[in-house]
């Protein structure tokens, strides 16, 4: 399993909500924010095609595609993903069509969680379009979209507030455990 943490801010509500979803099972934590990942340069029409890019998401690409269950966690900003998140997501542009990796072949075989959180205006209502952006990004690619999460809460600390957020997150929890002991 991997946790994919798109924020900014260390220790936020979007990581708590991971940990807790993630809590007494083997898995991989990336922070996004850690990483150098620039921007796309489209050249999908391009002769030469894309050129190389001096960063580090070739090292996070091969992080993602050794995991089959990705839990993608990242607060609301301005009514969308992290910009860390959403460049990794946009480079998928370019590895798609990279010899180099599987992409096409592995992604069928992921599973999708999204966990948002964020404050005002209701995430529940104002944070739905991302949700539906994130099964646009799944299906297109044809990654299975199993599961989402919205919490509400800004500060940090304050999505132990969220009753609902916490107990699905424990649902996921539950359900991984039991997932993991199947195949054993």
């Amino acid at each position: 399993m991997l946790a994919l943490l798109g924020s900014s801010r260390k220790e936020g509500n979007s990581e708590h909500l991971a940990k807790k979803a993630l809590a007494d099972i083997d898995y991989t934590s990336i922070y996004l924010r850690d990483y150098q990942i620039n921007p796309i340069l489209d050249k999908r029409h391009d002769a030469e095609g894309f050129t190389s890019v001096n960063d580090d998401y070739e090292r996070l690409l091969e992080a993602f595609l050794a995991h089959d269950i990705i839990v993608f966690a990242t607060p609301l900003y301005w009514f969308g993903m992290s910009g860390q998140m959403k460049n990794f997501f946009d480079r998928w542009s370019q590895y798609m069509r990279d010899s180099r990796y599987n992409f096409k072949g592995e992604i069928p075989k992921k599973s999708a969680y999204t966990i948002v959180t964020g404050n005002s205006p209701d995430p529940k209502i104002s944070a739905l379009p991302l949700i539906q952006q994130f099964h646009y990004i799944f299906d297109y690619i044809g990654m299975e979209f199993a599961d989402y999460i919205i919490g509400q809460a800004n500060q940090p600390g304050d999505i132990a507030n969220d009753s609902f957020a916490i107990q699905k997150a424990e649902l996921w929890n539950q359900k991984f455990k039991k997932n993991l002991n199947s195949t054993r």
